[in-house]
């Protein structure tokens, strides 16, 4: 897999995130998401360890974070999750600030993986979770053009890389192709861009 080189700020879609999350209600926190056996809870605690995992990996700070399958628990969240999340996503903006995150060896989820990959990877993460979130909890939803054109790469690349009509996430939903990016991206990472919490 490759991904382009070309560094970008993180700092818009963190920051997107961390308004859909001071969004959620408490009421919320256990309704279902576009994540399979994943409730809006689950969601925000995969956040914030992906947050730190690849705020980790682009400081080449390779151990526990960067080393643990992200399938190897069911991730949830505790108090102050609001505050934790918000810092975790502000470090791992800062931290893909840095040119050097993007170039050389890193490595997430147990993965080895090259700088920029990490960093295609991380936008997508932020991205698509953005897009679950946002819809689990009924808001208003737009990711970074930067992002989003990063995470439409990298899944596209990956889906013609593989086996017909499978993505790295799963099996890619067809979706127009003059359907907007964010629809598209979405259907690339195997969902249904259709998703709804009251379905």
């Amino acid at each position: 897999m490759t991904a382009d080189t070309t560094t970008f700020d993180l700092g818009p879609q963190t920051g997107i995130l961390t308004r859909l999350a001071d969004g959620v209600r408490e009421d919320r926190l256990a309704d279902p998401t576009p994540c399979p056996d994943l409730a809006v809870r689950n969601l925000l605690g995969h956040l914030t360890g992906l947050a730190v995992a690849f705020r980790d990996a682009a400081r080449k700070d390779l151990g526990p974070t960067t080393d643990t399958s992200p399938e190897a628990s069911v991730p949830d969240i505790g108090p102050g999750w609001r505050e934790q999340l918000a810092a975790a996503l502000g470090e791992l903006a800062e931290a893909w600030r840095d040119p050097g995150a993007w170039t050389g060896a890193t490595r997430a989820g147990g993965i080895d993986l090259p700088g920029a990959v990490a960093g295609a990877v991380v936008a997508d993460e932020l991205v698509i979770h953005g897009w679950d979130l946002a819809r689990a909890t009924g808001q208003e939803y737009t990711p970074d053009p930067a992002a989003l054109r990063a995470a439409h790469a990298l899944l596209a690349a990956a889906a013609a890389e593989s086996e017909r009509d499978q993505g790295m996430f799963g099996p890619v939903v067809a979706v127009p192709a003059d359907a907007p990016l964010l629809e598209r991206t979405v259907g690339l990472s195997g969902r249904d861009p259709g998703w709804s919490r009251t379905a």
